[in-house]
């Protein structure tokens, strides 16, 4: 082996730079060449490609984002697509591929390695809806980064005694929301994964006045009511108005909705992000000089796993029903 490529595809996480640091720099130590591929999937296609040095990401541990670019390839989903992918990493003389992102990514890299070209994934995802890990890089920060909105949403909720929705990411997971609304004590959690009454959520609200709360703070995610309301194009959006319109009509209270959105994907990534995703890059470099192919990695507990990709795309990723049922009996008006 001489020559590796590495992109990003799908949504950017923060940490996405520092796994492509780590294996850049793991693959100059073993004497490898890397090269980048610019806008994920579709870049293959359109072959453009960097030559990539050490001083190529020095720097960019700290920053969110991807150096790479990111990009959704509908090209790709074709066969000719992928045929004239893998005829650019043929006459690029690029003998492996590393790819980071989500689940659409690893079906990608799934896909070239059936064709012939040795693949290796690693888990980029805010939503942590991957199932072959346990933690993907850039759930962490997006996690700090909904807090830090909480945190500061819950002083002027106290001080004009309002009910607040908090909107968040999660189309399919609600781990972001649960975490944060965990680790925020919101009033009530709402989540995809799990089915709720309006006026089970407005009746804690209406509870926690009777007894002297000036406020109140729920954490919504953004797919929650896919299945009761549905949606333009499939697509989640205007899950927290709804709800904010329902509170606000049953409890009678002052009800204001936040969407975070975007901003959940950026920002310096966390420690645990930095130190997660140079973790993984450093591994998939270790992964391919050993010989093996065609796999992703996790990480459960402190130890990182190298799992096949057919049986990484059949892993579901539940929501911790622990977490969910402590967040409802800690918040108990």
């Amino acid at each position: 082996m001489r020559r590796i490529a590495v992109l990003t595809s799908g949504g950017d996480a923060p940490g996405m730079n520092a796994a492509i640091r780590a294996v850049l720099r793991k693959a100059l130590y073993h004497g490898l060449e890397v090269v980048g591929v610019r806008r994920g999937f579709q870049g293959l296609i359109s072959g453009d490609f960097m030559e990539m040095r050490s001083r190529t990401v020095g720097d960019i541990l700290q920053r969110g984002g991807t150096i790479l670019k990111s990009a959704r390839s509908e090209e790709f989903r074709t066969e000719e697509g992928r045929e004239k992918a893998l005829l650019q990493l043929r006459t690029y003389e690029i003998d492996a591929l590393i790819g980071i992102g989500g689940d659409g990514t690893y079906a990608g890299l799934s896909l070239l390695g059936d064709m012939g070209m040795p693949v290796v994934g690693m888990p980029a995802t805010i939503d942590n809806d991957i199932g072959s890990t346990e933690y993907a890089i850039g759930f962490d920060t997006a996690c700090n980064t909904v807090i830090d909105a909480i945190d500061k949403i819950r002083d002027t909720a106290t001080s004009h005694e309002r009910t607040y929705v908090v909107e968040v990411m999660g189309r399919h997971a609600g781990h972001i929301a649960l975490y944060a609304g965990l680790a925020g004590g919101a009033e009530s959690i709402i989540i995809p994964e799990v089915d709720y009454d309006i006026r089970e959520v407005c009746s804690r609200i209406m509870e926690g006045a009777r007894r002297g709360k000036s406020h109140s703070i729920v954490v919504v995610a953004e797919g929650a009511d896919l299945r009761t309301f549905g949606s333009k194009d499939g697509l989640p959006g205007g899950c927290g108005y709804r709800l904010g319109a329902q509170i606000a009509e049953i409890t009678g209270f002052e009800t204001r909705i936040i969407v975070l959105g975007h901003i959940q994907r950026g920002g310096t990534p966390s420690v645990r992000d930095r130190v997660l995703a140079t973790m993984f890059g450093a591994r998939a470099v270790d992964v391919l000089l050993s010989g093996e192919r065609n796999v992703a990695l996790g990480i459960w507990g402190s130890e990182i796993k190298v799992i096949p990709f057919k049986e990484a795309l059949a892993m579901k990723r539940p929501y911790t029903a622990e977490y969910y049922d402590l967040a409802n009996i800690l918040s108990t008006p």
